[in-house]
């Protein structure tokens, strides 16, 4: 690249930039404006890859984490070729386009991942290049490399603000992973003003302390921009930020460095004077500059011959590796055979052997561990008390990029980014904490499910029965804001046995993120009824214990209270009567067909519905008056477990006290 053709696609991203958000009468031209040289510099010099695929195994990752800056990644993907034509850019923000307000993964070739919700791309990113560490561990060759990437970032002052970021960047430093190279955006502006008015920190000091290298250069100097990345890549053994100082708006005559370009369109006598102090006619929309266009199809030809040689070398490393195959095809083919736990040699478990759900789960963990290259994760600095029962210990580290375990340290929001980055990358990431800290990894989660991905979250100690801990460990709201999200599966299984058939539902889940409801307590082993049960766990829910008689009454649990439902029913002078049925997933149930529905519940019976958290939601299962429904509308208390669930009304006793006021008001 030259300095025409750096000066050449600037012009041209500018003004791509400001007539797509003037077309949308909506937008943030501040960012793409501003920046619009760097991302010329990285889509045109610094970046591997090859638009014709997407999808090579092998390309440099770009995340544009201030992601409201989308019109510069649209416009540098036109550019360089990628299939994103003028008449997408021009239908930007517009219903069904390719070219959505911020970007959206897989709505356009060449989009990485969603960003939008600052600080998420940088976390996602440290979770890309985790996963490059770890694929290139399992599949290069003392003779053949074949999985040897960067991944970029471009995060703004936005995102240095974000917590995420800080937890995100503290992991990365202590994993020194020197293929992570990110440039800060330092246009000193936020949309309050300038960004002195909230924000005075050393931004390279706090990175050099967590372990980074930095450097800093001005955004429209070519020389300096290949100078840093040229540093940054002598150093594998660190991360790298380079501050990037710009101008918020660069080119806007009347609103350049100001917060008020922002967002929203220009304007028309303000793009008027923009395009005609660059020279081009006032009249000329979606230009673009000849030697932009020139120096991409040159360097077109260049990506091919790159793209090219690593095919060949690909293709002598798949017949010297034919055992590796099936991984590789796996994780970037997007093809894998069902999960099957049955044949993994899990522990037995009999009628009232007493197994916390967690624990279960642990077991399952070190055999998935031991056995799938492509699982990994950890947790939040809870490994024992969420994973509990796990044995496997190999974790990665600097020293092993072999190692699956993941050690994220107490970072659950970042934890939650970095697991869909595993997961953009075709790992199957799990990522563990307790079921009330989901409030920190929420908005990583979230996008979990906005994206698709089939990140397993293992949430334990998850109610009440905690106990001792107190209501600040107790959740009793979460589960129903969990399964409040759309494309997130929830799953609450009652005991060991289906735990197991829990984890394989999550693990052959691949539309979306998944979430395991786990137990802190130990829970009995209870009979199934069912014997096809493990069949019909995967509809939701199944019949636990049958009534003698056509039921009187219907008793829907989830979790740990599925046991204290059948513990009172066994005490109940009512018990021929009753129905008792374990419902793990309360939305895939409602997805099945009326007649299976009606099998489980029974048409007109009475219901009783029990969980030990908020009612929300399971009015859906039936609705008044038909049932009655067992919750908790409050926060808990600090007291052993069965002290507490008592109190509240979720304990043995408490609930044969219900069963009997049913039962009272039924024969009346």
């Amino acid at each position: 690249m030259n300095a025409s053709a750096f000066d050449a696609i600037g012009l041209s991203v500018r003004l791509l930039t400001v007539d797509a958000i003037e077309k949308a009468s909506s937008g943030h031209p501040g960012l793409p404006l501003g920046c619009a040289e760097l991302g010329g510099f990285l889509y045109g010099e610094v970046l591997s890859h090859y638009p014709q695929d997407p999808l090579w195994a092998n390309r440099d990752r770009f995340i544009l984490s201030a992601g409201h800056g989308s019109m510069l990644l649209y416009a540098l993907l036109h550019l360089s070729g990628y299939d994103l034509g003028l008449e997408d850019l021009k239908r930007f923000r517009t219903l069904h386009s390719k070219t959505p307000g911020h970007p959206e993964y897989g709505a356009a070739p060449g989009i990485e991942t969603t960003t939008g919700p600052l600080g998420q791309g940088f976390g996602n990113a440290v979770g890309i290049a985790i996963a490059e560490r770890m694929l290139a561990a399992q599949f290069n060759t003392t003779t053949r490399s074949v999985i040897d990437h960067y991944t970029y970032v471009l995060a703004g002052d936005g995102d240095m603000m974000e917590g995420v970021v800080y937890e995100a960047a503290s992991l990365a430093g202590h994993l020194g992973l020197g293929k992570l190279i990110v440039f800060y955006d330092d246009n000193q502006v936020s949309i309050d003003g300038a960004t002195s008015l909230t924000f005075s920190e050393d931004v390279m000091a706090r990175f050099a302390a967590c372990n980074w290298q930095t450097f800093a250069c001005s955004a429209y100097d070519l020389e300096e921009l290949r100078d840093c990345v040229r540093k940054a890549k002598a150093d594998s053994t660190r991360p790298t930020l380079i501050k990037v100082r710009s101008v918020m708006g660069k080119g806007s005559p009347s609103f350049a460095g100001t917060h008020r370009v922002h967002s929203g369109a220009l304007g028309a006598d303000e793009l008027r004077k923009m395009k005609q102090a660059m020279g081009v006619s006032p009249d000329r929309e979606f230009h673009i500059a000849e030697k932009a266009i020139e120096f991409f199809r040159t360097r077109s030809r260049e990506w091919k011959a790159a793209y090219d040689a690593w095919f060949a070398e690909f293709t002598l490393w798949r017949a010297e590796n034919p055992d590796r195959l099936t991984k590789w095809q796996e994780v970037f083919g997007g093809y894998r055979p069902p999960y099957d736990l049955a044949g993994m040699n899990l522990p037995k478990y009999s009628p009232d052997d007493m197994v916390a759900t967690r624990t279960a789960g642990g077991k399952i963990v070190s055999t998935l561990l031991d056995r799938c290259d492509e699982i990994v994760g950890g947790s939040a600095d809870l490994t024992m008390p969420c994973l509990h029962g796990m044995t496997y210990s190999d974790n990665f580290a600097r020293t092993n990029p072999k190692g699956k375990l993941i050690y994220f340290g107490v970072r659950e929001h970042a934890m939650g980014a970095i697991a869909n980055g595993l997961a953009l990358h075709g790992m199957r990431p799990f990522c563990s904490t307790f079921l009330t800290f989901s409030d920190y990894l929420r908005p990583s989660l979230r996008l979990s499910a906005l994206m698709c991905l089939p990140v397993i979250y293992v949430l334990a100690y998850d109610s009440i029965w905690n106990g001792e801990d107190g209501p600040t460990h107790e959740p009793v709201e979460h589960l129903a804001a969990l399964r409040a999200m759309p494309n997130l599966l929830v799953l609450r299984p009652g005991d060991a046995e289906e735990t197991e058939a829990a984890w394989e539902i999550a693990l052959n889940h691949r539309q979306g993120p998944t979430a395991l409801s786990l137990t802190r307590q130990a829970v009995p082993v209870y009979a199934k009824c069912d014997p096809d049960w493990r069949k019909t766990i995967t509809r939701g829910g199944y019949i636990v214990k049958q009534a003698a008689q056509r039921p009187a009454l219907v008793i829907v649990a989830t979790g740990s209270e599925v046991s204290s439902t059948l513990h009172a029913v066994a005490r109940s002078p009512f018990a021929e009567r009753i129905r008792v049925v374990s419902m793990v997933s309360r939305e895939r149930f409602l997805k099945q067909e009326e007649a299976f529905r009606a099998e489980l519940l029974g048409t007109g019976t009475k219901l009783l519905i029990v969980e030990a958290g908020v009612a929300q939601g399971w009015e859906s299962i039936c609705g008044k008056p038909r049932a009655r429904i067992v919750s908790v509308e409050r926060f808990g208390e600090s007291a052993p477990g069965e002290q507490v669930a008592e109190h509240l009304g979720v304990g043995p006793a408490s609930l044969l006290e219900e069963i009997e006021r049913v039962f009272s008001a039924y024969e009346s």
